[in-house]
């Protein structure tokens, strides 16, 4: 997930370590035409789940952008990130299509506080597209613990297979059983023209089409009550996550309790 943190004034940052680190590019997994997971294995990096870092790759070295992780911390070196190509975006663009296994990205600055309490009140993760990125990694370090809070997330997409991670969500619910997963489409259908990616990582595994909830996050979170006694989470792209929040602020739940993430 690449982090803009201009579009929205969230939490402070804070920085967490110093330096610079490497990792070695060991898979690339071109889920839809324009997504990406990349899987690396390198120095470990001192970050905390849900924070971003900053990247330097091969293809494009003058150019430096924020992600977020998709696991959390690993003491073997293992990172994960989700990146979806943004228009304009050379070094998306360049993450997505050119990425070889052997490429050696450059990592720093690991900042930001968009964190979950392990011991506090229940969890609402709300994810847009690659906004998922930071709530995986957070979700797994929230595995770790004896007893993690309940757990809600909503993920959307424009159409079911916008929903790139349909498989991961589900093996994860169904081995976390305090976790519940919604995904949410703005549109039950596809569109009309292939997407070679997604044809060739189709799989069996996923959240049936009665499951899924129609209409924008911010229509589907506006159809619940005030969650003012939970931990609110929102990352995705800078429309969706103004209108989530605002809708959040809208159905009574208390600002201080919502985190936020433009992507």
């Amino acid at each position: 997930m690449d982090i803009d943190p201009s579009p929205l004034d969230g939490p402070d940052p804070r920085a967490v370590g110093d330096g610079e680190w490497s990792a070695t590019v060991v898979g690339h997994h071109r889920l839809r035409h324009d997504v990406a997971v990349i899987r690396l294995i390198g120095e470990f990096v001192p970050f905390r789940a849900g924070q971003s870092v900053q990247l330097r790759v091969p293809q494009q070295p003058t150019v430096s952008r924020r992600y977020s992780p998709a696991l959390p911390p690993s003491l073997d070196g293992k990172l994960e990130f989700h990146v979806r190509t943004v228009p304009g975006g050379w070094l998306s663009g360049s993450i997505v299509a050119d990425t070889q296994p052997g490429d050696e990205w450059r990592i720093s600055a690991p900042m930001g506080s968009f964190t979950v309490d392990p011991a506090g009140d229940e969890v609402v993760m709300i994810a847009g597209g690659t906004g998922l990125a930071p709530m995986r990694s957070q979700l797994l370090e929230l595995a770790r613990a004896e007893q993690p809070p309940r757990t809600y997330l909503f993920v959307g997409g424009r159409s079911p297979r916008d929903l790139y991670a349909d498989d991961m969500l589900f093996l994860l619910a169904t081995e976390l059983p305090w976790l519940t997963v919604i995904p949410v489409v703005e549109r039950p259908d596809d569109p009309s023209w292939p997407d070679e990616w997604f044809e060739r990582s189709r799989v069996d595994i996923g959240f049936p089409a009665e499951e899924r909830l129609h209409g924008t996050l911010a229509d589907v979170i506006g159809s619940h009550g005030a969650f003012d006694r939970h931990q609110v989470l929102v990352c995705g792209s800078p429309g969706m996550t103004r209108a989530t929040v605002e809708k959040l602020i809208d159905i009574g739940t208390p600002v201080e309790r919502i985190q936020y993430e433009g992507l």
